[in-house]
């Protein structure tokens, strides 16, 4: 599944509730998206660890889970797009 990065951040924006603007700088978005990524790791293992114990409603299980997929599968395409913007720049001619 291809999945191209603007849509991508934007879904996984409108989940967290944030919103990424060309207003931000890219630094300040990259890492307001690595700090929600890994809040939202840390939550699904909480609910993952209640619904083990039996303390946790399924359904937030499944949304947990779901919200851990949509944010390991964005930043499983950062990672790509960032490997290939930087072997195109080792590509330039100098």
């Amino acid at each position: 599944m291809d999945v191209k990065l603007v849509q991508a951040l934007k879904g996984y924006g409108a989940t967290k509730s944030v919103e990424l603007t060309s207003d931000d700088s890219g630094g300040n978005a990259l890492g307001q998206a690595a700090r929600d990524f890994t809040q939202t790791l840390a939550k699904s293992e909480a609910v993952a660890t209640q619904a083990m114990t039996g303390s946790a409603d399924p359904h937030a299980l499944v949304e947990a889970l779901a919200n851990t997929q949509l944010a390991v599968e964005t930043a499983v395409t950062v990672r790509d797009r960032v490997v290939e913007a930087y072997q195109e720049i080792l590509r330039m001619p100098v």
